[in-house]
Formats: structure tokens, C-alpha cells, sequence
């Protein structure tokens, strides 16, 4: 599913040059869950940004489904994003103006997928993972572990094929963080690949491979 090689990342000032991502050579098949690891400032947010194609490499190549896809312009890789690739973020990122049904459905209309289409889509993700209740409430107005839900929900309404998660569990107390990644998990044994960069140990046990990152390289 994705495979790059020897990506490498800069970040320039005036005065200094950092080298966020060392020539990274990553493959992920199908169907993983991968936890990417490793101390702050290693270069784990920037990876999971050049994966998901938020951020561009300054050089290497970098295969999504069989495809190079170095070097697009942002319009192509927004189209392949919308198509095929979910995010999780630690501060849910979701949409204050929008209630619950309406954030989910968003990733939908930019699909183009019909009014009732979208509805049914979206009561039956909310019902399955327990906040249909909430749809008609305001992102302000749910506990920190049913905003984290509503985010999942938003990630996998278009029947992404990947999802990102940063940090998902990040301002969770345990016991919804824990049930997060229960939800995470179920979803990878459904055949949702996942790449997550976490900091908990007990997170990453839940997946099937760790990636090691130190000074933007992979160590292990």
C-alpha cells in the first residue's frame, strides 16, 4: 500500500537547516497496523504528514498504491486524500459550528454522495459506535472520548481504505483511551489499515508492527 524510499524532509530558516525526516525506506502492506515511535522532535508528526499527504518531501520517492506519487500538485493529492485516506488527531479536530451528524457527513458531501445516502451513512457509523444519540449535539457540548468517536466516525464515513491516527489517545483520560483503541483496533481486524504515532507503550501493543524513529531516522 505504501513504500517509500530514502525520503528525506528539510525544514530551512535563515539562520539554520533541520533535517526532519534521514532517507526513510518504509513499506506497509495492506490490512497493518503500524505504531511509529519515538522521543519528541524525532520526526514522527512529520512522517505521518508526508504519508498522508499533508506535506511534501524535498526529496526521495514515495509509492501510494503502486503509484509515484512524488511531486503532485496539492489538487491531485487532496483528490487522492478524499478517496482513500481518514485522519485521527489528539485535539479531535472537529468542527465547532457543526454538529455531530454534520461533521461526519462533511467528508461525504465532498464525495459528491447524495442527500439520503449520506443520511443513512451516517446514523448507522454513529449508531454502531454508540453516540446517535449525539447527533443533533455540538462538539462543545460531548465528553473528550465521544469527541474522539465522532472524530473516528468522520475518518471512516467515506470507506477509506487508511487512517492516520497522531497521538488519538493523546488528551484522553485511560478509560477512553483505551476504549479508542479498542475501536482502532476493531476496525484494522475489519481490513482498515492503520499508521499511528503514539507515545504510550500501551497503545502501540495494539498494533501488529512498531517503527522505531530517532533524529528522523528509522532505528528499529
Amino acid at each position: 500500500m505504501i513504500r517509500t524510499e530514502n525520503l528525506t524532509k528539510l525544514y530551512t530558516t535563515d539562520e539554520v537547516e533541520t533535517t526532519a525526516l534521514n532517507k526513510i525506506n518504509l513499506s506497509i502492506q495492506p490490512g497493518e497496523f503500524v505504531a511509529i515511535m519515538g522521543p519528541s522532535g524525532c520526526g514522527k508528526s512529520t512522517l505521518l504528514n508526508v504519508l498522508g499527504l499533508l506535506d511534501e518531501p524535498n526529496s526521495g520517492s514515495y509509492y501510494f498504491l503502486d503509484k509515484n506519487i512524488t511531486g503532485l500538485t496539492e489538487k491531485q493529492r487532496s483528490k487522492i486524500r478524499k478517496q482513500n485516506i481518514g485522519f485521527i488527531f489528539q485535539s479531535f479536530n472537529l468542527i465547532d459550528e457543526l454538529n455531530v451528524f454534520e461533521n461526519v457527513e462533511l467528508p461525504l458531501q465532498y464525495q459528491g454522495v447524495s442527500a439520503s445516502e449520506r443520511k443513512e451513512k451516517v446514523m448507522t457509523l454513529l449508531e454502531r459506535f454508540g453516540i446517535g444519540h449525539r447527533a443533533k449535539h455540538y462538539p462543545q457540548q460531548l465528553s473528550g472520548g465521544q469527541q474522539q468517536r465522532v472524530a473516528i466516525c468522520r475518518a471512516i464515513a467515506g470507506n477509506q481504505k487508511l487512517i492516520f491516527a497522531d497521538e488519538p489517545t493523546g488528551n484522553l483520560d485511560s478509560t477512553n483511551g483505551q476504549e479508542v483503541m479498542k475501536i482502532l483496533s476493531g476496525l484494522n481486524q475489519s481490513g482498515t489499515t492503520i499508521i499511528m504515532v503514539t507515545h504510550s507503550e500501551q497503545d502501540a501493543a495494539y498494533a501488529n508492527r512498531i517503527v522505531q524513529l530517532k533524529d528522523g531516522m528509522i532505528v528499529n
